[in-house]
């Protein structure tokens, strides 16, 4: 049973799985930084600091509160303001990750030239066949 288990921890796809898994995670944390400690703040600046996450509308009547940490105490209520603030968050880690990935690719771009596959000893005869026939 260890060896089965060996073998299939060894497997190609499980350890190429385990390191996308590993480098997804360091490279979502790039990105929330990049949002967080970048993109958020200018926005805020930008819009004097809006904070929609405390705005809710009271589905009781027994909800007074100003805020809605304490109106959740107190009893039901709709959280949009909440819903809006992480969707918008979520587009603008969305927009940073895909700029991140486009920028990626185009230094990928650059850096490999396109190089011609070498050809197989079949595909060699075939064309010396060929070119001998032109003659």
């Amino acid at each position: 049973m260890l060896n089965d288990f060996k073998a299939f921890a060894m497997r190609g796809n499980v350890v190429d799985l385990a390191v996308g898994v590993i480098i997804g995670a360091a490279f979502g944390a790039i990105v929330n930084s990049l949002v967080g400690d970048i993109v958020m703040p200018i926005i805020g600046a930008i819009t004097g600091g809006l904070d929609f996450s405390n705005y809710f509308i009271a589905l009781s009547k027994d909800v007074t509160a100003t805020n809605l940490a304490d109106a959740k105490k107190q009893g039901a209520v709709l959280a949009w303001g909440s819903f809006l603030t992480l969707s918008l968050n979520f587009l603008i880690v969305a927009a940073a990750l895909f700029l991140v990935i486009r920028a990626m690719n185009k230094l990928k771009e650059q850096e490999a030239p396109p190089s011609t596959p070498k050809l197989t000893i079949d595909q060699q005869l075939l064309t010396e066949i060929r070119d001998a026939l032109k003659k």
